[in-house]
């Protein structure tokens, strides 16, 4: 029972911010087991801020037209299909830094004959990648 971690859940979270006057309000409560740590990201919707960062699989997606600094971090890995998400999420942005420490599972082979779509960041200008 030592090593069990009791952070609170994404519901608990919002249930802090139910009376809030603001007409959204999101949440993303990740859990990083490997470091025994846990961050929250609660933010009012829609999201004004021109940077959002260490973002992981959990992000709980949406629109954020004013995004332009993005920074990825997880333990596990990302897929094709995060990608293509965050391409309509954040469609200026000009700087990513991807921070992994697993590569992806499904990786594109000559050998098979799968064929993933093409993601474009048409405003892309700086890509930072790091393990």
């Amino acid at each position: 029972m030592e090593n069990q971690l009791n952070f609170p859940s994404k519901e608990d979270i919002q249930q802090t911010f139910k009376d809030f006057p603001c007409t959204k309000v999101i949440s993303c409560v990740d859990y990083i087991r490997k470091r025994k740590q846990a961050q929250c990201h609660v933010y009012s919707y829609p999201f004004l801020m021109k940077f959002y960062e260490q973002i992981t699989n959990n992000f709980p997606g949406g629109f954020y037209p004013y995004v332009r600094i993005v920074s990825l971090y997880d333990e596990h890995p990302f897929e094709h299909e995060f990608f293509l998400q965050m391409a309509l999420a954040f469609p200026l942005m000009s700087r990513l830094t991807l921070i992994n420490y697993c590569s992806q599972n499904s990786k594109q082979s000559i050998d098979i004959n799968q064929n993933f779509e093409i993601i474009r960041y048409h405003h892309l200008i700086e890509l930072n990648i790091r393990q």
